[in-house]
């Protein structure tokens, strides 16, 4: 991947850099606030080879690269394009306006947790593999001593590596300080700090507070404006962390407001720190404290007192949770459950979810013979047995939908095992395969047994279902891969209307049907012209006034400017896309070629006005078949450029494609002439 060209195309498409208020990113997508939505370029977005899907959600709008490369486009996006040069405050704003209270509160927990899930991740792995290590009965029967008990060589290695995994819970108020200060739009600094004076030395730590209560250690007391305030840690609190700095950010930033100069630069942090530190152990902490607590055993009693049922369910709604993102509010509820010895059951029950989206991705990548679906459900698929869905759900899974509904349910029988089983988590990490290590260890055994069948049962019926009623749905997703993927999600994004469930992949909104499989002459299987759909000027392709089409982003071919006349096919093929507005119509000749016609530029937003479509999806056209009548007068009365692109979208299948340009054509000239491939042995 070219991360810089790939950051270049995303800030175009999205309407330029003055359109991105805020932008951020997760393990997969970069996650962009952006002012105008009018503005993205939808088709530019869905054909581009490098991008898994495109939604919106939680009022941002978020594109899905994939991990490894999502955070090197990101740096980019920011260093070559400015993306960044809007003021903090601006960028909250935008974000915050968006969505309803809720979608806005579980937004600014995923933007405080996305980045420090690394350090809780690496934190909770190394404590699993401290777990392994030390636990007794795991290897070789319930008697059998743990591996430092077997090798002492082991045990200072098992010290150090517990020692280091306890560090980011230990010391969480400081790094969920620094981000939600960050996010708050506080100094984060001071935010960290605050952090750091929860977690102290002087305190009792948090986890030590049982012992305290069976008088097994001492509670020592501030007496503060009449009141014994207890010398208590907040070690892996996070509502505490949450609710102190939020408060030490309205102090701070109502202090900016009234103090300058010299006076704000000594006086604002002095103050600030001051107030909110008696606060965060005088009231706030204390209140918040007891608060989190009730939500956890709240929580856990809910799960105990459902018992299968409720594991049936949270395993059912799952991955349409993580189509929405709420899922990056978890943590928040998985380190108390965590922490206090309790148990984690969020964990094995994602794990069931993504193995059961990776089984449905793997069986769709041996039943299609698509090679663009091929590389996405392969490479979709494996990541999401191993904890990374995304690509899986929104580039395969839903596209196709009923993948998405049949892991549904395997997801859903597995967690209801795990519910039967009380299987718990003791660490967060990659909820799959490789999630193992994160599970008790007198767990693992019933958790791997678990993940197996879920992915048999997710894969045995995607591979059946794909063999039987699948089959038109996969044969209309290998037609749409290309043309149709350029142009149905822009009929997802102009069938939404605001507030609308967003449009999660290509072709979600975009109903799969049978294209039935046509005769054509051996003429027009071996006839690899495309010939004008219009009478008119004929230009290149760059000179297009939409820079999706004119940097040739949806594929080469050239511009046509209209004389007048219905639009006809450029050659005997099946139409596989054909708006309910008429303005757009994506073919696939005999011989292959996939072409998208675009009648006028933003035309989309007439809503068929002027247009009277004579063709549906899956009907077979000979060249010069009227696809659609036109009138120009209202298109351009309405304000609208009338210049129609004419591109191929799979130009990888062939050697050349050249187009012919500047001359006045009449329907039936060649304007682009297509090389196919030497067939080698």
């Amino acid at each position: 991947m070219d991360h810089a060209k790939v950051a270049t195309d995303v800030v175009n498409a999205v309407g330029g850099v003055g359109n991105i208020s805020a932008a951020a990113h997760c393990a997969t997508r970069l996650r962009m606030v952006i002012a105008d939505e009018s503005k993205i370029d939808q088709a530019a977005l869905d054909a581009h080879e490098d991008f898994k899907g495109t939604f919106a959600a939680g009022g941002m709008f978020q594109i899905i690269v994939g991990p490894g490369d999502v955070d090197v486009v990101y740096r980019h996006m920011v260093s070559d394009h400015g993306v960044r040069e809007v003021s903090k405050d601006e960028a909250k704003e935008e974000a915050a306006a968006s969505g309803n209270l809720f979608s806005r509160f579980i937004k600014m927990i995923a933007d405080i947790f996305v980045p420090v899930l690394p350090a809780l991740i690496a934190g909770g792995l190394m404590m699993a593999i401290n777990n392994v290590l030390t636990a007794e009965g795991l290897f070789g029967g319930a008697d059998a001593p743990s591996l430092v008990n077997r090798w002492n060589w082991l045990t200072d290695y098992a010290s150090l590596i517990n020692m280091i995994s306890s560090a980011a819970f230990a010391f969480l108020p400081i790094l969920i300080g620094f981000s939600a200060a960050k996010r708050f739009g506080g100094n984060p600094y001071l935010g960290a700090a605050i952090g750091g004076a929860m977690v102290s030395s002087d305190l009792l730590n948090a986890w030590n507070t049982g012992a305290a209560l069976a008088g097994e250690a001492e509670v020592q007391y501030w007496h503060l404006l009449g009141m014994d305030v207890a010398k208590i840690g907040y070690q892996a609190q996070v509502i505490p962390t949450l609710a102190v700095t939020f408060v030490m950010c309205v102090i701070e930033k109502w202090l900016h407001k009234r103090l300058k100069g010299t006076a704000d630069f000594l006086l604002t942090p002095l103050i600030t720190m001051l107030v909110t530190g008696f606060l965060a152990f005088v009231t706030i902490g204390p209140v918040t404290r007891i608060a989190a607590e009730w939500l956890t055993n709240g929580i856990s009693w809910g799960y105990d007192h459902l018992g299968v049922f409720g594991g049936l369910i949270f395993g059912l709604v799952y991955s349409p949770i993580v189509v929405t993102g709420l899922h990056q509010s978890f943590p928040a509820v998985e380190i108390p459950l965590i922490t206090s010895g309790i148990g984690d059951f969020i964990f094995p029950i994602a794990s069931m979810a993504n193995v059961a989206q990776g089984a449905a991705a793997l069986a769709i990548f041996f039943k299609t013979r698509d090679k663009k679906m091929k590389g996405l459900a392969g490479a979709g698929g494996a990541s999401a047995v191993f904890g990374i869905t995304e690509p899986a759900i929104f580039g395969v899974n839903l596209r196709l939908k009923w993948p998405f509904f049949i892991a549904m349910v395997a997801a859903a029988i597995g967690s209801a095992g795990v519910a039967l089983f009380d299987v718990r988590g003791q660490a967060l990490g990659a909820a799959g395969f490789v999630g193992l290590v994160s599970i008790m260890p007198k767990h693992i055994p019933m958790y791997l047994l678990l993940e197996v069948i879920v992915f048999v049962l997710a894969f045995g019926a995607t591979f059946i279902y794909a063999g039987t009623r699948g089959k038109a749905d996969m044969a209309s997703a290998d037609v749409l891969s290309s043309a149709g993927d350029a142009v149905s999600s822009e009929a997802s994004a102009v069938a939404a209307a605001p507030g609308d469930a967003p449009a999660t992949s290509a072709a979600t909104s975009a109903a799969p049907a049978a294209v039935a499989a046509p005769e054509f002459s051996n003429e027009a299987a071996h006839d690899f012209t495309v010939t004008s759909p219009l009478a008119g000027r004929v230009i290149a392709l760059e000179s297009v006034k939409d820079e999706s089409f004119a940097r040739g982003m949806l594929g080469p071919g050239v511009g046509i400017e209209p004389a007048g006349g219905s639009v006809v096919a450029p050659f005997d093929g099946v139409v596989t896309v054909a708006f309910g507005t008429g303005h757009a119509y994506g073919l696939k000749s005999a011989s292959g070629l996939q072409v998208l016609i675009h009648v006028g530029m933003d035309t989309v937003k007439l809503d068929g006005k002027g247009f009277t479509a004579r063709v549906s999806k899956g009907d077979v056209v000979k060249r010069g078949d009227v696809l659609a009548d036109i009138d120009w007068d209202v298109i351009r009365e309405a304000g609208y450029d009338i210049t129609t692109p004419v591109v191929v979208t799979n130009k990888k299948k062939f050697e050349d494609i050249a187009p012919v340009a500047d001359f006045d054509a009449v329907q039936g000239d060649a304007i682009i002439t297509a090389t196919p491939k030497e067939v080698t042995g």
